[in-house]
Order: C-alpha cells, then structure tokens, then sequence
C-alpha cells in the first residue's frame, strides 16, 4: 500500500461549487462534473483521504496533544508556545496555529471522507471494490471524528460534502460518538480482513473493529465494547494478528505492517530519487513523510520539543524477566542514559555515545518509538517510519479492560500474561493471581503505560479513567494548573466562531 496509496494520491479539497457571490471557474482544477466518474476516480478518491494522515498537523502536532500533553511527556522547548499549549495547560490564545492546524487538517480529511460516501456510490464499477472503497471512507471518517471528539469534545457533525455557505451547529459529543459508531461498525461489515502487498495499509475489518472497541470503552460501554473485540481475539480475527516474538520489531522501517499491525499510518521517503530528508516539508509538496521524529529528537539530533518524564522509566524497573533481566519494552521505548544497561558510556544516541552527546549527569529521556536511530545518525522532516496507530498488544489490553469491568477479572488474566510473556515477565496470573476487580484495573494502567509508552494512547487513557487533573502534577508538574472541567477538552478555535455564531465554545473556555 505504501506504493499504491503515496504514489498515486489525488490531492481532492476544492471540488465544490462557487458561491454565487464569486462565480470564477479556475480552468487547472477539476469539477465535480468532470471527476467521479469511473473506478479509477473512486480508488484515487479513497487514497486522498488517506493521504490527509500525511499533512504536517495531523502527523507532527497531533501525537503532542496526546503525548506529551499526558503524564508521560512534557517539553522544555524553547517555543513556549508548545510549552504552554501543550504541556502546562496555559492556553491563551485559542486561535493557536498547531491546535488549529490539527482541527482544519481533521476537517480537510472529513471533507474528503464525505465526497468519496456521496459520489462514489453512483459510479458504475465493481461492486466488490466499491464496497471495500465505501467502507474505508467510512472507517476513516470515524478516525478523524474520534480525535475530534477526544481533543474538543463537542464539534460540528458534517456528513455531506461541504459547501463555503454552510454553517454547522455544534454536536454534542454523544452524537459525534454516536456517529462514530454507526460508521464504525457500516466499515467493518465492508471491510476485508486482511489484503494483498500492493494495498497492504488499507483499512480492514480488524481496524474497524478495534477503533470502535475504543470509541466505546471512552463512552464507558465496556459490554458493548467486548463484541468487537471478540471478533479479533477469540473469533475469525485471531486468525490475521499476533503478537511479534521481539517487541522492537513493531517501530522498525524494515518490518513495518507486520503481524500485530492492525492499523498503521503509511508514511515514505519523497519519491524523487534527489530529495534530501532534511528538507523542511513546508518547501516539498510531494512529501509523504512524517516530521514527528524531527521534532521528538533528542537534543543535538532533532527539535526535542517534546521528551519524556523520568517517572516512565522507573515504573520499568519495577520487574524484572524470569531470568533476571531489565524489560525489554525499556530500551526500546526511551533513549536515555541507560538505554544500555551498562550505562552513558555505552549508550549510543545517533553515533555518539550518550555521555559524548550530552556529559555525566543528564537525566533527560526521549521517546524512542519511531525514529530512526536505528537505520541512521540523524533525523529530519521526512521520516518514512509508519505510525503504529493501533497494535494488537493494545487489543489484547484492550479486551482484558473490558472483561474485567464486566466482572470477568479472572477471564481477563489471559490476555494480560500473553503481553507480559512477550516481554519475558512472569505471568500476571502467577505473580498477582486473585486481584480484586479494582486491583486488576490498576495493575493494567501499569501493563499499558510500559507496553504502549509514547504511542499517542495515553491521554484517552486517563480521561476514561477519570485520572486527569492536578493530582498527575506529583509526577507530571504540567498538571498543576490543570483546571478540572476545563482542561479535558481543548477550546474551539476563536475564527471558527467568528465565522460561524452557531458554534458554541466548550465549557469554561
């Protein structure tokens, strides 16, 4: 799919008509008269939704708001817009470019979603394949609404191409989830399990299921949430995911869209044979990259925007394997000064040893997962590293969650232990059999955070825990000034408003 998707992608955003107002037809773009006209539209159609996942907010700012805005990142940047924004919850400024970059991005992609759901349907071609391309349209419009609703909560539902006239009410974010779900579950019953190579990183059956086991357990609908994760761990979809014997393998360019990939972003170095990863994306409009490893560098290699709390590391050392050994997960989650066990002098950051780069003494922690450190000696704006958006590890955690809130903690065990024995720790049926079911619930916050550290999971995570608010700021000091009732959702942006009377601003913004 890397090839299908990134090299044959149709930049779709402006197929609609001209206000009566500005009647200009521009002769190089295509009309909506001219276009969706045959198969090859509809599958250029698709790819350009696809593509949305590409654009520098979405790929770069997205996983901040996530990351490092949760309790296992922070940043010291010396942008303290990023700062305040994203890390200590000091928004003044609701128009700020990086969170209305995300917002305009999402809408671009929903955009896109909504022309391939009104005009493919029409098109004389396979049924099969139309099918398929109809169910990936809705999957994806179900993701970009999912981190709408989880960044600002209640958003305008657009569900028909847009035009420059519209104006939306606001959606309260039980319909937005609503919503969500109905395109979630419409995708999973048109989606294949699994594909051939040339569309490998399409949107399947399995995704579909596991992104709508997430919008559930956010709404608290554990019961509901056990269907569809059902289908990928004791039903037809167990049969497609496993777990990688080596946990490293699932953030490597060289073993992308492996076995426990249920859904990655697809990213690509530039297609010309010249390009130079090191050039801003903004300046190359044929970037298929992502600049998230640019900006999560360490100090010296990338922008080190965003970095990790020490406290992530220590919850590491907490066990060790069956035979005596650090976790795994550890070295190939963070680089730091013991990413190698036997210290600074041994640890290597991008060519350089560890005590080389930045002295004796440096407590600072990077997220590891995707870079690429382990293929060169610098980073740049062009990663091709896929994104591990949903992993099976995480469905398996997933599953346990829910069976456990379901009163079938004991059911739960199983899932867990397959997760921990991957990383060489004693069974959790062994080690801490008979947990009671608040004591299992706790015990897995510990199994997510060293499975899933750095993965963009963690904020949800919290809100569905009910854990956000200045109490993380005993680990977390950006959450001092987090204000609960406020904070768990961002404000919407001030030009959107401005434009549009019918948006209502989000609680105590």
């Amino acid at each position: 799919m890397k090839k299908a998707i990134l090299l044959s992608i149709l930049i779709i955003g402006g197929f609609t008509s001209c206000d009566d107002d500005l009647n200009i037809e521009n002769p190089n773009q295509a009309t909506v008269e001219a276009f969706w006209k045959n198969q090859n539209d509809a599958v250029a159609g698709v790819n350009a939704i696809y593509s949305t996942l590409h654009r520098g907010a979405i790929s770069r700012w997205m996983p901040f708001y996530y990351i490092i805005r949760s309790d296992e990142g922070k940043s010291t940047s010396p942008a303290t817009d990023i700062v305040n924004n994203m890390d200590q919850f000091l928004i003044t400024d609701y128009n700020y470019g990086n969170a209305y970059g995300i917002w305009n991005d999402i809408y671009v992609g929903i955009f896109r979603a909504n022309q391939v759901l009104d005009n493919v349907p029409a098109i004389e071609m396979d049924e099969q394949l139309k099918t398929r391309i109809l169910g990936e349209a809705k999957f994806l419009r179900g993701l970009f609404y999912y981190n709408l609703v989880s960044l600002w909560g209640n958003v305008p539902l657009m569900l028909t191409t847009s035009k420059p006239s519209d104006r939306p009410e606001t959606s309260s974010a039980e319909a937005v989830w609503a919503q969500i779900e109905k395109d979630l579950s419409e995708a999973a019953n048109s989606l294949p399990g699994n594909y051939g190579t040339s569309d490998r990183g399409r949107a399947t059956k399995g995704a579909a299921y596991a992104l709508l086991a997430k919008a559930l357990m956010q709404q608290q609908k554990y019961a509901e949430a056990l269907t569809p994760l059902e289908w990928l761990v004791e039903g037809e979809g167990s049969s497609f995911y496993d777990l990688m014997p080596d946990y490293r393998d699932n953030f490597l360019v060289n073993t992308e869209n492996n076995m426990e990939s249920v859904f990655e972003w697809q990213f690509e170095l530039n297609a010309s044979e010249n390009h130079d990863d090191d050039v801003d994306p903004r300046t190359d409009n044929l970037n298929y990259g992502t600049s998230i490893a640019q900006f999560f560098g360490p100090s010296g290699v990338g922008w080190s925007d965003g970095e990790a709390n020490r406290w992530v590391v220590d919850e590491f050392l907490i066990e060790s394997t069956g035979g005596g050994d650090r976790d795994p997960r550890l070295a190939a989650s963070f680089l730091f000064d013991f990413t190698d066990e036997d210290g600074p002098d041994q640890t290597m950051i991008y060519g350089q040893t560890f005590t080389q780069r930045y002295g004796v003494g440096n407590k600072r922690v990077w997220f590891r997962k995707f870079q690429n450190d382990h293929w060169k000696d610098f980073e740049g704006y062009n990663s091709p590293n896929n994104w591990r958006y949903i992993r099976y590890a995480d469905v398996l955690l997933m599953y346990a969650e829910c069976l456990n809130a379901e009163s079938a903690t004991a059911e739960a065990y199983a899932h867990v232990d397959r997760v921990r024995e991957r990383a060489g720790l004693e069974k959790l049926s062994v080690s801490q059999p008979g947990l009671t079911q608040q004591g299992f619930l706790e015990q897995l916050k510990h199994e997510r955070l060293l499975e899933l550290s750095g993965e963009g999971h963690r904020w949800n995570d919290l809100a569905r825990w009910g854990d956000l608010g200045p109490a993380l700021a005993a680990r977390d000091p950006g959450f001092a000034t987090f204000d609960i009732g406020k904070d768990e959702r961002l404000p919407i942006p001030q030009q959107e408003r401005d434009v549009n009377p019918l948006l209502e601003q989000n609680p105590m913004w």
